[in-house]
């Protein structure tokens, strides 16, 4: 049974290989963007149940400004984000929370945990729950 499908958003090939690889062992569906452009692009052809988002992206939008994009559009607007990021300075953690991310987890990371922190958010359905 999927675990639901989760969108991976970062520019580091390597951490979406090995995300995708251990999500997906775990049952879940991923999709993996490089940038912005390419998330918002999935996510106009394709539902999720959940964001994992870096915040530091090699783009003009960081991660902060496409979590803000996504939650002023009705279509992505409750769907749960989780940063992912090497910085963890109070201000930036509460930067993700006012973007509304409902998780901050900092590099380097446990997979274990982004998994147990996913499977939390989105519970025994694979989906969000209200």
């Amino acid at each position: 049974m999927m675990e639901g499908r989760v969108l991976l958003v970062d520019d580091e090939p390597y951490i979406l290989r090995i995300l995708s690889f251990k999500l997906r062992r775990e049952g879940f569906d991923t999709l993996e963007a490089r940038s912005p452009e390419e998330a918002l692009s999935i996510l106009a052809n394709n539902p999720v149940d959940l964001i994992l988002l870096d915040v530091a992206l090699a783009s003009v939008t960081d991660g902060f400004d496409l979590a803000h994009t996504l939650r002023q559009d009705p279509a992505t607007s409750d769907l749960p984000i989780i940063m992912l990021t090497a910085r963890d300075l109070v201000g930036d953690v509460r930067r993700g929370h006012e973007v509304g991310a409902v998780g901050y987890i900092t590099k380097p990371f446990s997979t274990a945990e982004v998994i147990h922190r996913i499977r939390a958010i989105l519970g025994p359905a694979g989906h969000a729950s209200s």
